[in-house]
């Protein structure tokens, strides 16, 4: 009997990601291939890539690099963003055979019928505006949450980005979709989904970039707090103008949404928001982060925020520091500003130098390893509900409650995907928190 052809996949970026490689994954499985490891031999290899990350051609190539050295005669796929993006670029990459832009990554088990490996890899990219479907994903089977992508694309225009380059315009599944898939994710025993696309908060324009909204986010949101058998949904970004009074309240007051938000701010300045072209000013984002406070005090709040932006003075830094400082929030992701080819900002005068960049980056990390600190000890002695990882680290497993504080306790396996009532007690050294069982009670 001939060997069952085993494939294995890589993914750089975003949870988005992650939802479609587990897709096409499962692709490959109904056409009879065995998933393996990407650190074991495969006879294909695919890399689902990333424009967002810095360097993305130098990762690129040490992934393909890798895979070549376990089994050179593997045949290479790349799909994703930067495919898209500069897929010559990919395709010359020595070991790549097969290069696939937006709207044919779904379909890349119709393109592997011959293994041979290329001289060249074969392009099969699309121009961008041809990405006007939609085809739902997620991610199962890969960790103890599930990502559901429920967006993609989007339709804003700021100033430093490539994705809707990348993934064209934004575009939704349809709610009785979204709804099946979350229901086939519960019935697997995953405890907790999480919310992906691009721009969620836009969830509702139709397949065919149809400017007209069937359902609404809230809709969304309602409509999943619904689905029986899901014991946590959690929203994964969302930009602060599309997330409204109403969505927190209900949140708030929900059976399974948890009370963790994470909205891109980006910067502190209305000056370089507007070079941004970014749809809001700082004073909204202080709305939201009220609002938030006002309805769910313990609520976790990130922010996402680039430094070092064109025109970004001194002044404005200070700006943003201060404001974030200020403002009640848990933590930070902060992002160097690197130029990226076709975007406005790339061409914007007043370039920051590097050595700048790097030092405002290092202040707001800072911040928020302080910030996430101050969170984490209005935290201590509350009870909470832990959901526990897979993985045994040096002896202990570690969990994130509610509203995402991460926990750890001694490694049991039997605690693996389960949820527990805890009690949050005091922060160890390595900055996690530790806690104990209330009644060993079993959620």
């Amino acid at each position: 009997m001939e060997h069952k052809k085993k494939v294995a996949f890589y993914t750089l970026g975003c949870k988005l990601n992650f939802s479609e490689t587990s897709t096409i994954a499962r692709d490959f499985q109904k056409e009879g291939f065995d998933r393996v490891d990407f650190e074991e031999i495969a006879d294909i290899y695919v890399i689902n890539t990333c424009s967002v990350t810095e360097n993305a051609d130098k990762q690129f190539k040490q992934i393909v690099k890798k895979a070549m050295k376990r089994n050179d005669k593997a045949f290479v796929a790349a799909v994703g963003c930067y495919a898209q993006l500069k897929p010559e670029e990919l395709a010359a990459v020595d070991g790549v055979d097969l290069v696939l832009g937006a709207t044919e990554k779904f379909k890349i088990t119709d393109y592997i019928n011959d293994l041979s490996k290329n001289d060249m890899g074969q392009v099969h990219s699309c121009e961008i505006e041809e990405a006007d479907f939609y085809v739902g994903s997620y991610s199962i089977g890969d960790r103890t949450r599930a990502f559901l992508k429920v967006q993609d694309g989007c339709d804003y225009k700021c100033t430093y980005c490539t994705i809707p380059l990348a993934r064209g315009i934004s575009r939704s599944d349809a709610l009785e979709n979204v709804l099946k898939n979350a229901t086939e994710i519960s019935q697997q025993g995953i405890k907790e989904i999480v919310l992906t696309g691009v721009n969620i908060g836009d969830y509702g324009k139709g397949e065919f970039g149809n400017k007209k909204h069937e359902h609404t986010f809230l809709d969304l949101v309602k409509a999943l707090d619904a689905v029986h058998g899901i014991e946590r949904l959690r929203i994964s970004s969302i930009e602060p103008n599309l997330l409204k009074n109403e969505t927190i309240e209900f949140v708030a007051q929900s059976r399974t949404f948890v009370p963790h938000f994470h909205i891109p701010l980006q910067s502190g300045s209305n000056d370089v928001l507007k070079r941004m072209k970014r749809r809001y000013l700082r004073e909204v984002y202080t709305d939201r982060v009220q609002k938030i406070r006002e309805v769910m005090p313990h609520a976790c709040i990130g922010v996402d925020v680039i430094v070092g932006f064109p025109g970004e003075t001194d002044e404005h830094f200070l700006e943003t520091y201060h404001f974030l400082n200020d403002l009640d929030i848990s933590y930070l992701h902060v992002f160097t500003y690197s130029e990226r080819d076709n975007t406005e900002a790339a061409d914007m005068p007043e370039v920051v130098p590097m050595n700048v960049r790097n030092k405002r980056s290092k202040m707001l990390r800072g911040l928020s390893v302080k910030k996430r600190r101050a969170f984490y000890e209005s935290q201590m002695g509350t009870l909470r509900t832990v959901l526990f990882e897979g993985e045994n680290k040096e002896g202990y497993i570690y969990g994130f409650t509610e509203n995402y504080v991460k926990v750890k306790t001694p490694w049991d396996p039997a605690l693996v995907n389960t949820l527990h009532n805890i009690k949050l007690t005091h922060i160890d050294e390595e900055g996690s928190m530790r806690m104990e069982f209330v009644n060993n009670y079993v959620v």
